[in-house]
């Protein structure tokens, strides 16, 4: 009964925890998933079908466009993205652009910027937006640019910046310096539909 006790007490801890992403109201069952970015979106080193949107619409058993575009910097994705939404009207966005800014030494305050208006775009539009944090390639121990932790507080956005340094930290789930293989991208979408679940939108 004790251990009992104890479990309950935990769970209610944990439904109280300030630090859980904000809630958003669940998807429709016909919903459409934008997933947005650059080659870690479009599946670089890996099949097309083991792409993380691939994986995820069938996790999710939701409709995920790939919008992912190899080489693309925010700038072009910021110009690129009102279209995209236009086409596609998804109910929600998944961002994960800037490693090609940080490759290419780019301004932090521009790339920090652009990803700001991407996701004032999507929510001015009732559109939930998600992000992963990607990490900094000239860093020795890898984890997300600080710059993503700036963008999801400035604009209440539910961010895991977890995922991608573990995978880019581990060589049995790279294909190469920068890019998942077919295992991590099954990872990043499981961890990205762990993060649906957590803030509601599935």
């Amino acid at each position: 009964m004790k251990n009992i006790l104890l479990l309950l007490l935990s769970f209610t801890i944990s439904a109280c925890d300030s630090s859980k992403p904000a809630v958003f109201s669940p998807l429709s069952t016909d919903a459409v998933i934008l997933a947005f970015g650059d080659s870690l979106t479009y599946g670089a080193g890996a099949e097309k079908t083991d792409s993380y949107p691939s994986v995820l619409s069938r996790l999710s058993q939701r409709t995920v466009i790939n919008a992912g575009i190899s080489g693309e910097v925010t700038h072009d994705g910021l110009q690129r993205l009102p279209a995209v939404l236009d086409q596609y009207q998804p109910e929600l966005m998944i961002l994960i652009h800037g490693g090609n800014d940080m490759l290419r030494n780019l301004p932090k305050q521009n790339t920090l910027d652009n990803l700001t208006q991407m996701v004032q775009i999507a929510q001015q539009r009732n559109i939930k937006v998600v992000m992963l944090g990607v990490p900094s390639p000239r860093l020795f121990l890898l984890s997300s640019a600080p710059f993503y932790q700036q963008v999801a507080d400035t604009q209440s956005t539910p961010i895991d910046l977890e995922t991608l340094p573990q995978i880019l930290s581990d060589r049995n789930l790279k294909s190469d310096r920068v890019h998942p293989n077919a295992a991590g991208y099954q990872l990043m979408a499981n961890n990205i539909l762990k993060l649906l679940v957590e803030t509601g939108a599935l």
